[in-house]
């Protein structure tokens, strides 16, 4: 019977490996495709890439959205680190249960709701405030802030909840003020969840098209925008270029950020075990 289970786990396993990276595989394939039409094979060719490099409208959306990505990971990450701790740290406090209500509010909204909601409140400030004076980067980042520091205080909220606050109240004991105690004890263990939060958020903010459609403007195209627009004539094979360039170069950052988070967990328990052998 276990054997049984084990295959059948097993099958499952592959089936949903096959189902997540079949696709990419295929996309990749047909990136070296010599024909103009995409689901047709005409040879391997990598002339695409070389379009690509020339293609003024591509590079400039894609310098855009990653730009947009770094911007939101980094305050979403700050910002969401900041809500956590707020929410596990700070106890009861008055308006906690409304504070973590709107915290969460963007994991389960429709997109479609967040971006109308946000494009009207941009079009009310540009009335009594005159800003923005245009929609696009600024718009754009600060839509994807908001819906992304919730996944951050999310990880941030586990991450705290395991690992507990032995370190900060011994620091606290040894006369470590609690600014000292943050930066020293409390963000040094957060880092890995930090970065994870990080990651996720450049993720979110490389991928979204539904809030970026209602808050951008003219001229302030994302690549998932132009990709979006491309469908509409048909695509060609030099987005399949891009999106290979974009696979891998992800593929690496999370092998990378995996490395980075093993060698602080392997770390973690070194210090862990001397600790208890000097307590010895």
């Amino acid at each position: 019977m276990e054997k049984k289970r084990s295959r059948f786990l097993f099958s499952v396993l592959c089936f949903g490996m096959a189902f997540l990276y079949i696709p990419l595989m295929v996309l990749i394939t047909y990136s070296f495709n010599h024909s103009k039409i995409v689901p047709v094979w005409g040879g391997f060719s990598t002339r695409w890439y070389a379009s690509l490099f020339e293609s003024e409208k591509i590079w400039s959306a894609l310098t855009l959205s990653l730009k947009i990505a770094v911007v939101n990971a980094t305050f979403a990450t700050l910002l969401g680190t900041l809500a956590a701790l707020a929410l596990v740290r700070f106890g009861k406090f008055r308006g906690r249960t409304l504070f973590g209500g709107m915290i969460a509010a963007p994991l389960v909204m429709p997109e479609v709701i967040t971006g109308l909601s946000l494009l009207m409140l941009f079009i009310t400030l540009k009335e009594f405030f005159g800003w923005p004076d245009k929609r696009g980067f600024s718009t754009i980042a600060i839509a994807h802030i908001t819906f992304s520091m919730a996944y951050v205080a999310v990880i941030i909220q586990s991450r705290l909840a395991g690992m507990g606050q032995t370190l900060e109240e011994a620091a606290q004991d040894l006369g470590a003020k609690p600014l000292r105690v943050l930066v020293d004890i409390t963000f040094p263990l957060l880092a890995p969840g930090m970065l994870a939060g990080w990651l996720l958020s450049f993720t979110l903010s490389l991928d979204d098209l539904v809030i970026a459609s209602f808050v951008t403007g003219p001229g302030s195209n994302t690549l998932p925008i132009l990709i979006y627009s491309r469908i509409k004539t048909g695509l060609k094979p030099d987005i399949n270029a891009l999106a290979t360039i974009i696979i891998f170069t992800v593929a690496i950052g999370v092998i990378i950020a995996g490395w980075i988070m093993f060698r602080q967990q392997k770390q973690k328990e070194r210090d862990m075990q001397l600790a208890t052998a000097t307590n010895k």
